[in-house]
């Protein structure tokens, strides 16, 4: 298979059994530029699959290219394994971001602002070389952004022991909350504080390698803001 293309936006996924929730429906998506934007702010994703009878979930990079998912992996792990072959393995890979902490008044009500992505399908290992060097190179781009020019690429026996999954979007949903705590009307005049407390992921300094040389300058891409 050839290194697939970033595909213009095709309208909203069609929901599923499998996609549409049972509680709050209504906070459910299936608009495509949606699910995409929750993914590619993401570095990390869990990865569930089912193994000798009994559910796996793992923690482990992602990236988007397109319409797929491809997810890193060790040439020796479990879920490699059970995807090579044209049945591939079924899969379950869930993406979340944390917004906000939600306190009501009451314990019950208390809540989480969030945005996540559920995609179903069945992995396939990546054997093309084209498509496995631009799905690696996106992988590390994911974490940062323009690092993949930036650092020596892999070489033949690194190739070998790092195995990349490929995931179609084909069967995925997004669902998130936002907005107040929901609180009883009868809980208003109780004298507990209810709000928002709002969740950020940020950037440290960057701290050279001890090893690192002093002519060696911080890349433009990791220079703070102004």
């Amino acid at each position: 298979m050839a290194a697939p293309q970033e595909s213009p936006d095709q309208g909203a996924y069609v929901p599923t059994p499998r996609t549409v929730p049972t509680r709050s429906r209504d906070r459910a998506s299936y608009d495509r530029e949606t699910v995409h934007a929750i993914l590619d702010e993401g570095t990390v994703c869990h990865l569930g699959f089912v193994r000798d009878g009994a559910p796996v979930v793992l923690p482990t990079l992602y990236t988007r290219i397109g319409e797929h998912l491809y997810v890193h992996g060790s040439t020796g792990s479990r879920p490699l394994h059970s995807a090579r072959g044209e049945a591939g393995l079924p899969v379950c890979v869930t993406v979340t971001h944390l917004d906000a902490l939600v306190l009501a008044r009451s314990a019950f009500h208390h809540s989480l602002n969030y945005r996540s992505v559920v995609a179903h399908g069945t992995a396939h290992q990546v054997t093309d070389p084209a498509e496995k060097a631009t799905a690696l190179d996106a992988l590390v781009d994911q974490v940062v952004p323009g690092r993949s020019a930036d650092c020596r690429p892999a070489d033949a026996k690194e190739l070998a022991a790092t195995a990349v999954l490929r995931l179609e979007l084909a069967e995925v949903s997004a669902k998130s909350r936002t907005g107040e705590p929901n609180d009883e009307p009868e809980d208003l005049a109780l004298p507990y504080w209810s709000g928002l407390v709002p969740v950020e992921t940020r950037y440290g300094t960057p701290a050279p390698a001890a090893d690192l040389g002093a002519d060696v300058p911080l890349p433009g891409y990791l220079a703070p803001a102004s």
